[in-house]
């Protein structure tokens, strides 16, 4: 499988939006993550229903993530420094999916993040 095939910026859209919460769903059980500008509201089940999807996503993105984490200002390429998106919303939301299965995290809280390189944060791939 060719690396736009598994990361392409159309189906982390697609994903993104449907693991959101509808307006008509309970959200006693869902999942809220603050973002770099937003803050999203995931229903668990639609996470863990893409879960694969979204690891082999975060898979084609940087060994620096994987390894010692990076800035989230090198995801717009991918492991083979080929530019998948150019968009930081397409990058934050593969984030946000991957905080939403465990699968990133910060490696610093948001307070600190004012000190890195155009304030925004660094994560790492579990």
């Amino acid at each position: 499988m060719s690396t736009q095939t598994v990361l392409d910026p159309e189906r982390v859209d697609a994903i993104f939006t449907e693991c959101l919460i509808r307006a008509d769903e309970d959200s006693s059980s869902c999942v809220t993550i603050d973002g770099i500008d937003v803050r999203v509201v995931f229903h668990p089940e639609r996470l863990q229903e893409h879960k694969d999807e979204i690891v082999a996503m975060l898979d084609e993105l940087p060994e620096e993530f994987k390894r010692s984490g990076g800035s989230f200002l090198n995801a717009c390429n991918d492991r083979h420094n080929n530019q998948w998106t150019s968009l930081h919303r397409q990058m934050e939301a593969l984030f946000l999916l991957g905080i939403g299965i465990n699968r990133v995290q910060y490696l610093l809280p948001r307070e600190e993040w004012q000190f890195l390189l155009g304030g925004m944060p660094f994560l790492v791939i579990n």
